[in-house]
């Protein structure tokens, strides 16, 4: 319990500071540091996920940084998307899976660390309307992609999703970061929902690690504005590439992994 606690407030307070990547670490923390099987820690982290990001959707909505037809669309094929994941998740091996989170985990790593520039693609109109004729077929894109791997791993996608929307579908990264967390929060419904029976969830280790990573989201989200946000980045990025390594190593060595 003292460990989902931690581990809650940890990954609440990365979303809460970069609007997403902090959700996958919440397998691993799940797995190792609450002893949970992998097929009840996939939908626990999604169930954790996707409240913290509702949580930290809040201040996001005040500052009107939500492109809700954006994310309506993204979330929209994620959460069709996301039934596909979950239905290769039963197929493969516990240790595969793991295997793979930890693949995905270095490519989130190396995305972090590469310098970002704060606008591309063709979506966003400079009067702040959308070009819906060359986004409509990038969001759907995206969204398929990111709600796949939502119910394959368990994951919020929110490493992916800000990128995308920002170097692919062009919005600038305040509205990336907001619409991103909305996005989090259908696709993490969504993979729940797909994920669903798979495994008894104990729910009192899936509410310790909620609220705290409610008041971690609420905490950091008010100092957002305030911190070296790349810095941080930077930080996380080299977290994450040592959990990559450990999630790797345990797959390994203990096959009865799930």
């Amino acid at each position: 319990m003292i460990a989902a606690i931690g581990f809650g407030a940890i990954i609440g307070v990365l979303l809460g500071l970069l609007g997403g990547g902090g959700s996958i670490l919440a397998v691993p923390a799940l797995v190792y540091g609450t002893g949970l099987p992998l097929a009840a820690a996939v939908p626990t982290s999604l169930l954790v996920v996707g409240i913290s990001s509702t949580t930290a959707v809040f201040p996001r909505l005040r500052a009107r940084q939500i492109q809700w037809r954006l994310a309506g669309i993204v979330g929209g094929a994620g959460a069709v998307a996301a039934f596909a994941g979950a239905a290769v998740n039963r197929l493969l091996d516990p240790r595969i899976v793991l295997v793979g989170f930890a693949v995905l985990m270095v490519a989130a790593g190396i995305r972090m660390l590469r310098d970002q520039d704060e606008a591309g693609g063709d979506c966003a109109l400079p009067g702040g309307g959308i070009n819906w004729r060359g986004c409509l077929p990038k969001a759907v894109a995206v969204g398929l992609a990111v709600g796949f791997l939502t119910g394959l791993f368990g994951v919020g996608g929110g490493f992916l999703i800000i990128p995308a929307l920002v170097l692919l579908l062009g919005l600038p990264m305040p509205l990336a970061v907001g619409t991103s967390l909305a996005i989090i929060v259908i696709n993490s419904a969504a993979g729940f929902a797909a994920h669903a029976g798979d495994a008894p969830i104990d729910y009192r280790i899936a509410a310790a690690f909620t609220v705290a990573a409610v008041a971690g989201s609420l905490a950091a989200g008010r100092l957002a504005g305030r911190l070296p946000a790349r810095r941080l980045q930077r930080a996380f990025a080299y977290l994450v590439f040592a959990v990559a390594a450990f999630v790797i190593i345990q797959a390994i060595v203990n096959p009865n992994t799930g």
